[in-house]
């Protein structure tokens, strides 16, 4: 069997799967559920939102049943002071429902709000060994990020608790980069070992489905890092045009004038290129030739402008359900509720299959 955390082999695969749900969500999307979420720690940027969040209006649009998660409890796996969390998670309800998430035909949760979630987590760690998981790369970067020489329980076990996130509602499908495939390969073994030990063979829960994004990597301003409000090198959905210029101008880029797209050797300038791209749906190649030696100073503009251009109708929808955060929470509290039936019945059906009804 391959190991959980081994992406060399398990990538191909990987692939391969997702390939045919992409055929399947334009053929026929029913029975696909697609979990997917962040950590409330603040305001997203156009790198979340490029990277990440257009892709799940898509799915959502498309007829995917759609759940997402806030995972505020995992705010405390890498993390001393965790902040204003109630904050983080109404700037993060905002970002979701201006980009076009439709609390009517999507799930939006938190982690703390559903008990039987977490308490999934129990059976579950009795389904993986502490090798599989101090192995997984995914928690030895998060570690590594966190400035961290020493794994706190949290964080080892945070494939575990991913586990529990997709499955306590049966998601069968979870779109992700290729970072993050060893927690969606650790999920699938859970869910057999699961199925195997406990289920008498049944396919209770599903293997989920790692669903490979499509969109480019968007690297901070910096052109080096990827976006990070710790790095001071976003641009965040909330800010006005006035202030998305100011950030674009400060720009890294380099000391050719002539605009080329060439991500290996001049990433800054690619990069620009690339969120031009996003915003205006034209290749790379063809702005770069359009502004062609008339420098980076036109390339920023140019970059400021399609960028601004798209994000209006988010902005003006941002902007309007800032004005009423009393309709946010309504949707959580909404979400929260649908998350608890969900999770209570599935804690119901493992205390079950594991003889502890009584």
């Amino acid at each position: 069997m391959t190991a959980p955390n081994d992406t060399r082999t398990s990538y191909d695969t990987a692939q391969q799967r997702s390939d045919k749900i992409w055929s399947q969500i334009s053929s026929d999307p029913s029975g696909l559920r697609m979990l997917t979420g962040d950590r409330p720690t603040g305001a997203l940027h156009i790198g979340h939102y490029f990277g990440s969040l257009r892709n799940r209006v898509r799915l959502q649009d498309a007829g995917v049943e759609t759940w997402l998660i806030v995972a505020d409890y995992q705010v405390i796996t890498d993390r001393e002071v965790i902040g204003d969390i109630k904050g983080s998670v109404r700037e993060l309800l905002t970002d979701y429902l201006a980009v076009g998430i439709d609390p009517e035909r999507s799930t939006i949760f938190t982690h703390s709000a559903v008990p039987a979630l977490n308490q999934l987590m129990l059976p579950f760690l009795s389904l993986v060994t502490q090798p599989e998981l101090e192995r997984n790369p995914t928690v030895k970067t998060e570690l590594a990020a966190a400035g961290k020489s020493a794994m706190g329980g949290l964080l080892l076990t945070y494939p575990v608790h991913q586990a529990a996130d997709i499955l306590f509602c049966h998601g069968n499908l979870v779109p992700v980069g290729r970072d993050q495939l060893p927690h969606i390969e650790q999920t699938r073994v859970i869910a057999r070992r699961f199925n195997e030990r406990y289920a008498g063979g049944e396919a209770y829960f599903p293997e989920p489905a790692a669903l490979l994004s499509e969109a480019p990597t968007i690297l901070g301003l910096d052109g080096e890092h990827k976006m990070s409000k710790s790095r001071g090198n976003t641009v965040m959905l909330r800010m006005d045009a006035d202030e998305t210029l100011k950030k674009i101008k400060k720009a890294k880029t380099d000391a050719d004038r002539r605009i080329t797209f060439d991500p290996e050797g001049r990433p800054e300038v690619a990069n620009l290129l690339t969120i031009a791209s996003e915003a205006s749906g034209r290749a790379p190649e063809e702005i770069a030739e359009e502004i062609g030696d008339r420098g980076a100073g036109t390339l920023k503009l140019h970059t400021a402008e399609v960028l601004n251009e798209h994000l209006a109708p988010v902005r003006a929808r941002r902007a309007e359900l800032e004005r009423d955060p009393g309709y946010l929470f309504e949707v959580l509290r909404a979400g929260n509720e649908r998350a608890n039936a969900e999770a209570e019945a599935t804690l119901a059906k493992v205390r079950e299959f594991m003889g502890m009804v009584y």
